[in-house]
């Protein structure tokens, strides 16, 4: 995980061209614009290629396209979150936080809050956007 002790939203990222990403990426930077330098938010952006082929561009193709639309958040190299493949963060995650429907991540955008001490302590699917987070992470401060 990230070395900085202060909160964390770990984000499932892909389609970085859709219309749901342009919207969770403009709500995600609106957020680390807010609360990262004053409260040490830190977002970390994932991106994955296991629903639907939805990002198989490679890795320079993604950082470019982030940085020509503004990005300020981490973003990493792509993983898989699903599958005997998936990375060890995504493992954990999952294995803390289930969701109603599995052990797995559903799609896109899926969205984990972990508090100061590395917990997770909230799961959010895609229909949950970057905005309505707000209250539950400000209650962790």
């Amino acid at each position: 995980m990230c070395s900085n002790p202060d909160y964390r939203i770990i984000h499932s990222m892909h389609q970085l061209t859709c219309g749901l990403a342009e919207v969770t990426f403009k709500e995600l930077n609106e957020l680390y614009e807010k609360y990262g330098e004053e409260k040490g938010l830190r977002i970390l952006a994932f991106p994955c290629n296991q629903f639907g082929n939805s990002e198989p561009t490679t890795s320079k193709e993604i950082i470019d396209l982030a940085t020509k639309i503004g990005i300020k958040f981490d973003l990493f190299e792509k993983v898989d979150v699903n599958g005997d493949h998936a990375s060890p963060l995504w493992k954990f995650l999952k294995h803390k936080l289930k969701s109603d429907k599995g052990n797995f991540i559903k799609m896109n955008f899926t969205k984990f809050i972990i508090n100061t001490n590395g917990v997770p302590v909230e799961r959010h699917d895609a229909k949950v956007m970057p905005k309505d987070l707000i209250s539950s992470i400000e209650s962790l401060w």
